[in-house]
């Protein structure tokens, strides 16, 4: 399969800041908390082929950010990341497929050690030259995950019935590269 039009063969570079990678999970049962990730980085290898492309992220788990710091003190905590521990949650792509604007990029997503196969639902949102010269892609894709599957069982029952975080986290991603730079 082709490449989307546009992208060029090389490694196109994570830009952090026009790009954020987030996550919503169940609260309680009846609300859901978002909150994103402010330590990443990522790469995208264009081949001359779907098949020969690649992506590859890497996310510190320390940087998890809910708007609230008792929160996220918690879930940076031995009780869900174990950010001492387990410093970082990697993601590498194994398969990319689709065509035009819409991809599956399959993967191998690790958190706390545990890896296990995703599918990132993505979008290729184009190609852009920006003022300054520097040619930019935009891809947005999400994926849903048993977070308990990846090793973070922590919960509370709630008195109503229920639990306090619900087993299902959506991850999104909306992430900006920048072109190499020809020789």
């Amino acid at each position: 399969m082709s490449i989307p039009s546009g992208l060029t063969a090389g490694t196109w570079a994570f830009d952090p800041s026009h790009s954020e990678i987030g996550f919503s999970v169940r609260h309680a049962g009846i609300s859901k908390v978002r909150g994103s990730f402010t330590d990443t980085d990522a790469a995208l290898q264009v081949g001359p082929s779907l098949e020969d492309s690649k992506v590859t992220a890497t996310i510190k788990t320390a940087s998890f950010s809910s708007g609230d710091e008792n929160r996220d003190g918690h879930v940076r905590g031995a009780d869900f990341f174990d950010v001492e521990q387990f410093p970082e949650m990697t993601f590498v792509s194994t398969a990319v497929t689709g065509a035009g604007e819409t991809y599956e990029i399959q993967g191998d997503l690790t958190i706390r050690g545990i890896t296990k196969p995703v599918v990132l639902d993505t979008e290729f949102n184009g190609v852009a030259v920006d003022p300054f010269g520097a040619t930019r892609a935009g891809i947005s894709g999400s994926t849903t995950i048993s977070r308990k599957e990846f090793g973070l069982t922590w919960n509370a029952a709630l008195e109503a019935g229920g639990v306090l975080v619900g087993d299902k986290v959506t991850i999104t991603v909306d992430a900006a590269f920048v072109a190499p730079v020809a020789a």
